[in-house]
């Protein structure tokens, strides 16, 4: 899939609900400590759950009649975790195989699913403070963003980002590999990332790089109600691509290690989410913590 033209000639596009929550509340399949759901792809129960996942938002997507960004389950496949779990497969580039693969079967439309490369910061996604250097963050993350690419996807993602200097590394290293990119941060209630920069700052920071720059930004983790968009700068909203929101609008700290799963009203939440594509051609749109099947329909009962 060419993104940048499926963005263009699009409505919008709808992207996944939650997984690694989705699969970490199982119980026949157990998440790897440090490499979370990406080893799955090599044991047949936790790849059959994968692919359950995965075709259940392919037909939620066929069904609206419109594309799909699926991502590798590669968010915590940094050179270092690898190195730390013994992994010895090529895991991320198995990974891209595996979605090809399931693209490949698909009854529908294979050429309106995309695939995009996954990668996460080094630690965790909630504490800015344990994020990289931009110097350091480059170096880890060229590793996966080379394999990834070398793979064949259609885009690369950097997901759940809290911080701005680790993401200024980030871009850099998905920037050499000629493919396109996206960004995607953490925010709190007030719209700020959760290191406490502005949008505004980070966008032009990075788009500032010295670098290709990304095709746009995207929010993850948050719910819809986080960012205030109608206060926000006009160059913000014109370069925020996408929004996978929480279903709850409780903080992070409330809901991280959860045992339940957290919602808030439904119709709320789709409401949210389909104001930002109506107001803002917020284009890519789906769910993160908390999120199933029905948060996307409930976006493509309104756009389709």
């Amino acid at each position: 899939m060419d993104i940048e033209k499926r963005m263009a000639e699009s409505t919008y596009l709808l992207t996944e609900a939650a997984v690694i929550e989705a699969l970490g509340r199982r119980t026949d399949v157990r998440l790897h400590p440090g490499l979370l759901n990406a080893p799955l792809i090599y044991d047949p129960v936790g790849r059959e759950c994968l692919i359950q996942l995965y075709q259940g938002f392919i037909a939620v997507a066929e069904a609206a009649g419109v594309p799909i960004l699926l991502a590798t389950p590669t968010w915590r496949a940094n050179r270092d975790r690898l190195a730390a779990a013994g992994m010895t497969h090529d895991l991320n580039a198995d990974a891209v195989r595996f979605l090809r693969e399931l693209r490949r079967a698909c009854s529908g439309r294979p050429d309106r699913i995309g695939i995009g490369g996954l990668l996460g910061c080094a630690n965790d996604g909630y504490r800015p403070k344990e994020g990289l250097s931009p110097e350091a963050a480059e170096s880890l993350h060229a590793w996966q963003a080379e394999r990834l690419a070398a793979a064949g996807v259609d885009f690369l993602l950097a997901a759940t980002l809290p911080g701005l200097p680790e993401a200024v590394g980030m871009a850099r290293a998905l920037a050499a590999t000629g493919v396109a990119y996206i960004i995607s941060f953490v925010i709190d209630r007030g719209g700020r990332i959760l290191d406490g920069t502005p949008l505004e700052k980070a966008f032009g920071t990075i788009d500032g790089n010295g670098t290709r720059p990304p095709l746009g930004y995207m929010i993850n983790c948050a719910h819809p109600s986080f960012l205030q968009a109608s206060r926000e700068p006009a160059m913000v909203m014109r370069r925020l691509v996408g929004y996978q929101a929480n279903a709850s609008s409780r903080d992070h700290s409330e809901l991280d290690g959860s045992d339940r799963r957290q919602t808030d009203d439904l119709e709320d939440w789709g409401r949210g989410m389909v104001a930002l594509n109506r107001a803002y051609d917020v284009k890519i749109l789906g769910g993160c913590c908390g999120t199933g099947l029905e948060h996307l329909r409930i976006i493509t009962r309104h756009l389709s």
